[in-house]
C-alpha cells in the first residue's frame, strides 16, 4: 500500500452536514450550516463555531435546534452556510425554510428537515458549542416501523477533501455484531 499524504487538515469522512437554527431576539428564525459537530456524550452535542448571528442568538435565548441536512435540500442547506445572518435577515425565508417552535426548547424546527436535535446551550467558550440533548424529533416520512429510516431521511454527509455533500449509501453491517465473528 502507498499512502499519499494530505498534511495537517481537517479531514474525517464522513461529517455530517448539520443545519443550526436559532430564534433571534425578535423571534425571527435563523438558520446557519456547520460540518464540525459530533456527539460528545449520551446526550450532549458539541460544534466547533465562529462567531456569527447564529452565536448572538444562542447567548441570548441559550437555546438552537440542529437537523440533519437533506439530500432534498441540498441547495438551502448549503446557503444558509454561504450567506450571514448580519447581512442577510430574510435568509432562513430565501432558503426556502418554514420554522416551528419546538415543543422542548427556545428555538426553531425546519418544517423541510425532518430530523431534529433539540438542545439548550450548556456552554459556548473558545468558539466551541456545547449543548444538552433535550429531545430528538423525526418527521413520520422519515421513519419505519417506529424507527428512523435512513434510506426515507435521506441525509447528507460533508466531504471536506473535495469539498462536496455526499449521500449516504447502503447497510454494510451491523454495529456491535459484525467484530463478534472475530472472537
Amino acid at each position: 500500500m502507498t499512502r499519499i499524504n494530505f498534511g495537517a487538515k481537517p479531514i474525517m469522512l464522513p461529517q455530517p452536514v448539520l443545519i443550526i437554527a436559532t430564534y433571534d431576539e425578535n423571534g425571527k428564525p435563523n438558520a446557519m450550516n456547520a460540518a464540525w459537530g459530533i456527539t460528545t456524550d449520551y446526550k450532549e452535542i458539541s460544534i466547533s463555531l465562529g462567531i456569527h448571528k447564529t452565536t448572538d442568538n444562542l447567548e441570548k435565548r441559550k437555546a438552537f435546534t440542529v437537523s440533519m441536512a437533506t439530500e432534498d435540500y441540498v441547495a438551502a442547506c448549503d446557503y444558509v452556510g454561504l450567506v450571514s445572518g448580519r447581512k442577510e435577515e430574510d435568509k432562513f425565508e430565501k432558503a426556502g425554510f418554514h420554522a416551528t417552535k419546538s415543543g422542548f426548547v427556545d428555538a426553531p424546527l425546519i418544517d423541510e428537515l425532518p430530523m431534529a436535535l433539540e438542545c439548550t446551550v450548556k456552554s459556548f467558550e473558545d468558539g466551541i458549542l456545547i449543548g444538552e440533548i433535550v429531545n430528538v424529533s423525526i418527521d413520520e416520512s422519515a421513519t419505519a416501523d417506529g424507527k428512523i429510516d435512513r434510506k426515507k431521511l435521506k441525509p447528507i454527509a460533508f466531504d471536506p477533501a473535495n469539498n462536496e455533500y455526499v449521500a449516504l449509501g447502503d447497510k454494510v453491517g451491523t454495529a456491535f455484531k459484525e467484530g463478534q465473528k472475530l472472537k
